[in-house]
C-alpha cells in the first residue's frame, strides 16, 4: 500500500516554526511529505516545491496551510486547482473571508491543528 500524502503550505527551514514542525511530524507518521514555499530549496533532506501546481500527484491526501490568510486567499485558487481529500487550515491560517473563499471553491475546510490529527503534539518538537 501506498504511504498517505501531505503538502505542508509555508513549510519552513526553521525547525522552531509550525511549517518545519509539520513537516517532522508527518513524516514520523509515515506520510510522503511535500514541503511547498516559494523560496525553493530543502526542507528536511526533502525537495520544496515552490508552487503546490508543481508537486507530481494526481491526488493528495491532505493539504496544511501554514500561511498567513492573506497570502492563503492568494493561494486559494491553486488549493482547489490540486485535488486533496483533505485541506487543513492551522490556527492562524485561517480568516472568515479564507474559509467562504475556499468554500465558494468546493473546498471543505478543517480547521484544526493537522500534526494533532496524525497524534502529535507540536510541542514534541520544540
Amino acid at each position: 500500500m501506498s504511504k498517505p500524502t501531505v503538502a505542508i503550505l509555508g513549510a519552513s527551514a526553521e525547525r522552531s516554526k509550525y511549517g518545519n514542525k509539520s513537516v517532522r511530524a508527518h513524516l514520523e507518521r509515515g506520510y510522503d511529505v511535500f514541503p511547498v514555499n516559494p523560496r525553493g530549496g530543502q526542507i528536511e533532506g526533502l525537495k520544496v516545491y515552490t508552487s503546490l501546481k508543481d508537486i507530481p500527484v494526481d491526488q493528495l491526501d491532505r493539504i496544511s496551510v501554514y500561511v498567513p490568510p492573506q497570502i492563503g486567499m492568494k493561494m486559494v485558487g491553486d488549493i482547489a486547482a490540486k485535488p486533496a481529500r483533505e485541506v487543513f487550515f492551522n490556527p492562524g491560517s485561517d480568516s472568515a473571508e479564507l474559509l467562504e473563499a475556499a468554500r465558494q471553491r468546493g473546498i471543505a475546510p478543517i480547521q484544526a491543528c493537522s500534526m494533532i490529527s496524525v497524534g502529535v503534539t507540536p510541542h514534541a518538537f520544540d
